[in-house]
């Protein structure tokens, strides 16, 4: 069988980087496609993956922007599709529903965003596409009849233990002689953060000065750091920065993804940002199994306190290893589960 699966984000890459593989050594023919969107051509670059980059240029985060690269990335994606003929599309964008939609291919559009978070998104992908695949706890608005539910995270496909071995020897310029902590500045530019708030320099300041007695700070960044910032930068391979993660003694973010990872890997994850309380996935990573914890830019000194809380908590490591050993005897495999859907929906029709 042939799948056609699609990357917009470097998240996207870790969610299909066991799946794509497992695939492929099934005897299926696979085709990777890609847009630009931060590191995530490197990571395929150093993973020594075959991909094929069909928006290299990138694209301006306004509305007629967004709309007119996808009228133009619908455009490839039907040409690639005539060309490869694909059994099942799959990917987190609307492209591949507009495509499969247009040609009669199935296509599966895999979040764990809501739809209420999303709306434009929603609207675009969800009507043309055959399946979306989505946690339980997410919804999918008026798509229900579409969603294909599961207990689990995304981040469930490539940090599960069965899929994720840390290994300590990759921490490359990370001094681990000490405890140290995470610290992650997203963009926050994406047409679905306007308005949205984050990590300004005045709550890095704070949390550095509350961090640094007790062990080493180490920032990874979307956006261009103030030169206070650049020695904390952390010097480490993007494929390696789960190992960093599983090790770090606490992860501080405005990154939904990077909190979320922490969490499932046991690490005490904070997220400040506006959109706290609004996300299912991570209002059930904290409410059901206490693994993050979510401040709105509003609660700066009630997200301090809790730093000093977790910083000062001498069992945290065995808190939050016991806390995400329920959370996993809970949730799925989700590369797993991915591998047995793929196969069983690109037989369909095809026997």
């Amino acid at each position: 069988m042939r799948y056609l699966f699609y990357m917009g984000h470097p998240a996207h890459f870790h969610l299909f980087k066991n799946t794509i593989p497992a695939l492929a050594g099934l005897g299926h023919e696979v085709k990777v496609l890609i847009k630009k969107k931060d590191i995530l051509e490197s990571l395929l670059q150093n993973a020594g993956w075959n991909y094929h980059n069909i928006n290299p240029e990138g694209r301006a985060d306004n509305k007629f922007a967004i709309a007119l690269k996808l009228l133009k990335r619908d455009i490839q994606f039907v040409a690639i599709c005539r060309k490869f003929k694909p059994d099942l599309m799959i990917g987190t964008s609307a492209e591949i529903s507009h495509a499969g939609k247009l040609l009669g291919i199935k296509s599966v559009v895999v979040n764990e965003d809501d739809a209420e978070i999303v709306p434009l998104f929603a609207k675009l992908a969800y009507p043309l596409a055959t399946k979306i695949l989505a946690p339980h706890c997410c919804s999918v608005g008026r798509w229900q009849n579409k969603k294909i539910g599961y207990k689990g995270y995304h981040e469930l496909a490539y940090l599960h233990p069965d899929n994720f071995v840390p290994d300590k020897t990759k921490l490359v310029g990370i001094d681990t002689s000490r405890p140290f902590y995470i610290l992650r500045f997203a963009k926050l530019t994406a047409h679905h953060d306007e308005g949205r708030k984050g990590i300004n320099t005045e709550v890095a300041q704070k949390l550095i000065q509350i961090l640094e007695p007790h062990g080493n700070v180490y920032i990874t960044s979307e956006r261009e750091l103030e030169p206070e910032f650049e020695k904390y930068r952390i010097q480490i391979n993007p494929l390696h920065i789960h190992d960093a993660l599983y090790y770090a003694d606490m992860y501080i973010g405005d990154s939904q993804t990077m909190a979320a990872e922490a969490a499932v890997l046991g690490t005490p994850s904070i997220r400040f940002n506006d959109f706290v309380n609004q996300i299912s996935y991570l209002n059930e990573l904290e409410d059901e199994f206490g693994l993050t914890y979510g401040f709105r830019t509003s609660d700066s000194d009630k997200m301090y306190s809790k730093v000093y809380q977790l910083v000062n908590d001498a069992d945290i490591k065995l808190n939050w290893k016991h806390k995400k050993e329920v959370m996993l005897s809970q949730c799925i495999n989700l590369n797993k589960f991915m591998i047995d859907l793929f196969t069983d929906l690109g037989r369909i029709d095809n026997q």
